[in-house]
């Protein structure tokens, strides 16, 4: 089998919703794109949800936004699960779906993040994931297809142009 066949896909896995018994499962998502964001609420990037709640609404027939706190770049995402919901909520109107608080790098990074920055697992490339608000969009087949840094906001064309 060649390497190309033996990529996996992000509709191979599920996650725990935020503050939630539920499931996220990828496959639910396939044939939309994906844009998967480790979020923080204390973080100079923040007001990205703004436009992450705007791109979500105007694309949700053929992108879903997902949104994974993480509390590993300067103490950034400190609050409980309820607390971060609630700050989502109130704050930004946030509707898109949010996991659990989770490790995007390190010895305990998410089996998610381990594909998204493993070219061995997404074949696309290697990434390191350095601070809050990476994104990485994938496409209507589970395939990694871009990986964005903090900088670049939601609403560029950089990202609305693929979609």
């Amino acid at each position: 089998m060649s390497t190309v066949d033996a990529q996996k896909t992000l509709h191979e896995f599920s996650i725990q919703k935020l503050n939630s018994e539920e499931t996220l499962d990828f496959a639910t998502y396939k044939g939309k794109k994906i844009l998967l964001v480790n979020v923080a609420s204390k973080c100079g990037y923040t007001k990205q949800y703004s436009d992450l709640q705007a791109l979500y609404e105007k694309y949700k027939d053929k992108l879903v936004i997902v949104g994974f706190p993480c509390n590993q770049f300067g103490g950034q995402e400190p609050g409980t699960e309820a607390e971060i919901v609630q700050f989502c909520s109130a704050n930004y109107g946030v509707s898109f779906p949010m996991t659990e608080k989770i490790k995007v790098k390190g010895k305990e990074q998410h089996p998610i993040y381990q594909f998204l920055t493993q070219k061995e697992q997404n074949g696309l490339d290697d990434f390191n994931v350095n601070w809050n608000f990476n994104k990485f969009l994938v496409d209507e087949n589970g395939k990694l297809i871009k990986h964005y840094k903090s900088g670049v906001k939601p609403m560029d064309e950089e990202i609305v142009n693929i979609l």
